[in-house]
């Protein structure tokens, strides 16, 4: 039986989310996940904020960064962060509901182009990142499709 696009990200997730640690830990869930594309969400907690009592820019990022990794290995193909960069345009504040979006723009060989935008609950733009990302050996879980198997 041939896996669709959709199934192999399901299946992608399922693996990734099993091992994601630091997600979990900072308080994040998977909206969901398609080929090439990923949203997730948080809500930031008193502690994710910074002196300025607003939510600290790391936890922005590493929620965009999450969205991101999904997204990227939404193929089951190992795929890690090149680079990353990030613009933050409003800030979050504790209790605010943070969603992130990641879509890829381009995907050629072993390399791939993300952009992830964070809205809050009113629709606001809080940040926006771009990701590059590289392929790695192996993949997220075993996939015998592409060789005619059944999974």
């Amino acid at each position: 039986m041939t896996m669709t696009p959709q199934d192999r990200a399901d299946r992608s997730t399922a693996a990734m989310w099993a091992n994601d640690n630091a997600s979990k830990w900072a308080g994040m869930t998977i909206v969901g996940v398609g080929e090439g594309r990923a949203t997730l969400e948080l809500t930031v907690m008193p502690e994710q904020c910074n002196g300025h009592s607003i939510c600290h820019g790391g936890v922005i990022f590493m929620l965009a960064d999450s969205a991101f990794a999904f997204a990227c290995n939404s193929r089951n193909q190992s795929t890690v962060a090149q680079h990353n960069m990030i613009s933050f345009i409003a800030p979050g504040k504790a209790g605010d509901h943070l969603t992130a979006v990641a879509q890829e723009i381009s995907l050629t060989g072993r390399s791939g182009i993300y952009d992830v935008k964070v809205i809050n609950q009113d629709g606001t733009v809080v940040a926006e990142m771009r990701g590059m990302s590289r392929a790695i050996k192996g993949q997220l879980f075993d996939d015998d499709t592409s060789e005619g198997g059944a999974t």
